[in-house]
């Protein structure tokens, strides 16, 4: 018991964004995932007798299966809730869900459209906070988009990486980690989708190598990566699907704009894609795609996460 009072009087190590962290410490992270991916047989249970508390007020495939195993793999618990299974739903404030849940998990994900929510949870916790995404950020897809990469093509720093389409949470994300791992990032993104203002100014003055244009052809050029997320996200509504389809017409990834970027570049999408809206159907089947290791790198970089917030 002691040395549960002792871990929960220290501040939580929450997971939150990118930005939080040093270039050092995402890095460090990487490399754990990287072991962790490395040693995932090897029977050992660094997080045995800790629970984590997965909450889902967005639908999910990846990031409820990929942290379920992740926690059991590690020896770990995990409760999977649903605001409709919670009170949270139903009116409670969310600094009595997170003084309540502190006392029964070790460790709280949260997959919401509210950031202001997330924030709130971590303001009031004594146990980590894991962004499972937000409106604004996706920051646990971005490390297992960066450990991919690397797996297939060495070190990002110094390489450039195109994001084609909607400058949506996945593309803020993408943002901050071109300030906090040295690569360079240019967003091809019609006008009226552009990525924040705020993650850009952000980026601009952290000195990180980002650029937005509306050619998309300008944005893939040499790329050793491109990366594209669907054009109708959970936070968007379907009435102006006609609208955002349009206007995001001239930025599917297909064989011709793939054929501009770097000879040998990899395609990254997070999934889950739709064949020919964002991307074409030769891209993502093709022989450059890497999305089944990116969604299965999800699993090893949430490890990472994981074992670095229980400590």
């Amino acid at each position: 018991m002691s040395a549960v009072i002792e871990l929960r009087s220290a501040a939580p190590r929450h997971f939150l964004d990118l930005k939080d962290f040093s270039g050092a410490e995402l890095r460090a992270l990487l490399d754990s995932a990287a072991q962790f991916k490395r040693t995932r047989r090897s029977g050992k249970k660094p997080l045995a007798g800790r629970t984590l508390a997965l909450i889902f007020e967005k639908p999910s495939t990846r990031t409820r299966v990929s942290f379920e195993v992740a926690m059991r793999e590690l020896g770990g618990d995990v409760i999977t809730l649903s605001s409709r299974d919670m009170q949270l739903g139903r009116g409670e404030s969310i600094s009595d869900t997170a003084n309540v849940l502190s006392r029964y998990v070790d460790a709280i994900m949260l997959r919401t459209g509210a950031a202001a929510k997330l924030h709130e949870l971590a303001k009031h916790a004594s146990v980590p906070i894991i962004n499972g995404l937000t409106e604004l950020s996706h920051p646990c897809q971005i490390m297992a988009d960066i450990l991919t990469f690397e797996e297939h093509r060495g070190p990002i720093g110094g390489q450039a990486i195109a994001w084609l389409g909607d400058g949506n949470n996945v593309a803020t994300s993408f943002i901050e980690a071109a300030a906090r791992f040295g690569f360079s990032l240019r967003l091809g993104c019609p006008e009226a989708h552009g990525p924040s203002r705020d993650a850009l100014a952000w980026a601009k003055a952290q000195g990180a190598d980002v650029t937005v244009t509306t050619d998309p052809r300008a944005a893939v050029a040499g790329a050793r990566g491109v990366v594209t997320d669907t054009w109708l996200s959970m936070a968007d509504s379907p009435d102006d699907a006609a609208e955002r389809f349009a206007a995001l017409g001239p930025y599917q990834v297909t064989p011709q704009l793939m054929a501009l970027a770097a000879p040998d570049a990899v395609f990254l999408h997070c999934l889950p894609a739709h064949r020919g809206e964002e991307v074409a159907a030769a891209v993502i089947d093709g022989p450059a795609s890497v999305v089944f290791d990116e969604a299965e790198n999800r699993l090893h970089a949430q490890k990472a996460i994981l074992a670095w917030c229980l400590g």
